[in-house]
């Protein structure tokens, strides 16, 4: 015990089934309780072996400091919400950000928060109730708008925060992006050395970055590779799987269908799928597909479609460095990160699951 200590009374026994707080910790150690937060601050004035011992036992009976606490001694939650819409769970892109972000923050005090809303509602809902009550020190959102308001409204309000997707409001800003552009041209590549020239795109809502960046790779592979578009624009991938399907069968109908599709969602290709299906065609015969893909799932159920993984845990984990990166004041400009389209080998049928 440290010189420092040995005159410290220690806590008394915490009662039966009590969360383990630093009382509990100095009932067990014998050392006093401002020791025992000191230690597991790193004080200087705390020596190595009592430090070791009280993490030790702290990490044992599962303690975690008080967020209440640490709030009123600090001004800081350590807590870091994630602001999701309902949309990208269906999308399935909830999951593995998730699991991306808690790898960074599991060796930081950070926590982290998910905060859903739905699209068709005010999306400054749940920033506004983040600023208003302090719930959060650092935000990350998705779903980014060329001008979009909360943004601005986090940078007037300074919250730190980092987007998933990038904005052209002039606001520099932490960001994380794929790059739709190089995907749907490259998309647009794929397809036409197999022979393919008339070519639809399923892309994201016309409100959002990341379709003009889609339709712009998407328009020049065209220019570049000598194919053409077949318009599909009154369904996005927004849509319900139901809708997508249902337009997609009534296209393959008709004497406008295409002979290649560029699926920006691999939730939406599958409601392409059963479209193509419904109409009696065939993928890998009557037309090719190349579509984005958070998983393997649809390479080994259908690996007549070609893919391009987009590693969302990647850009959880990129999200989460960004964010911590914004909270100790680093230059936005340096929290920005681009990471490219992966094309994925079909696989062969004998290693179809």
């Amino acid at each position: 015990m440290d010189s420092k200590t040995k005159n410290k009374a220690a806590a008394a026994p915490p009662p039966d089934g009590a969360r383990p707080t630093l009382k509990t910790i100095a009932f067990m150690t014998g050392l006093g309780i401002t020791t025992v937060s000191r230690a597991l601050k790193d004080a200087p004035d705390i020596g190595a072996e009592t430090k070791e011992r009280v993490r030790l036992v702290a990490k044992q009976i599962g303690y975690q400091p008080n967020r209440a606490g640490v709030r009123l001694r600090t001004g800081k939650t350590n807590v870091i919400s994630l602001v999701l819409t309902l949309e990208e769970e269906i999308m399935g892109i909830t999951s593995p950000m998730v699991v991306g972000i808690s790898e960074i923050l599991a060796g930081t005090q950070y926590h982290l928060v998910v905060t859903p809303y739905s699209s068709t509602k005010d999306p400054l809902g749940p920033i506004r109730y983040i600023l208003d009550t302090g719930a959060a020190d650092g935000v990350i959102i998705s779903r980014t708008e060329p001008h979009d308001a909360r943004v601005t409204l986090m940078t007037e309000r300074r919250l730190p925060f980092v987007t998933h997707g990038r904005t052209e409001m002039g606001i520099v800003h932490p960001f994380h992006d794929f790059d739709n552009e190089r995907f749907a041209y490259e998309a647009v590549r794929r397809l036409t050395e197999r022979g393919r020239r008339r070519l639809v795109l399923l892309e994201p809502p016309p409100n959002l970055t990341f379709h003009a960046h889609m339709r712009t790779g998407f328009e020049r592979g065209l220019k570049d590779f000598g194919a053409e578009a077949v318009s599909f624009h009154h369904v996005n991938i927004d849509h319900s799987l139901v809708a997508i399907r249902d337009a997609f069968e009534q296209l393959m109908r008709s004497v406008e269908a295409p002979d290649g599709i560029v699926s920006g969602s691999g939730a939406g290709a599958v409601a392409l799928i059963a479209g193509i299906e419904s109409a009696g065609k065939k993928v890998g015969q009557d037309v090719e597909m190349v579509t984005k893909a958070p998983s393997d799932f649809l390479r080994w159920l259908r690996p007549e479609v070609m893919t391009m993984y987009e590693d969302i845990r990647l850009a959880g984990r990129e999200l989460a460095k960004a964010v911590i990166g914004h909270i100790e004041g680093k230059s936005p400009e340096t929290l920005q990160s681009l990471s490219q389209p992966e094309f994925q080998r079909p696989m062969s049928k004998s290693r179809k699951v």
